[in-house]
């Protein structure tokens, strides 16, 4: 399986899974760092959290640089 596929031009969705280390990974369009240690609004925005407490099954965030929305999953659950 791809660790990402796109949806649409600026739509991406990239699976956690596949993705080894902390689980940092470049925006699948303009390529800028994206790290889940970033506790700023800088880089990207958490748009939308799907789960329970502190155990998200899936989150949409947006990269503040190119508007991309990128659908994440595969969290440790």
């Amino acid at each position: 399986m791809p660790i990402l596929s796109s949806n649409t031009k600026n739509n991406f969705e990239v699976d956690l899974t596949n993705i080894e280390g902390d689980g940092n990974f470049p925006c699948p369009k303009c390529g800028l760092f994206i790290s889940p240690d970033d506790l700023t609004t800088k880089v990207y925005t958490i748009l939308s959290i799907e789960g329970k407490d502190d155990n998200p099954t899936s989150m949409v965030i947006q990269c503040n640089k190119c508007k991309s929305i990128i659908n994440l999953n595969g969290f440790d659950v």
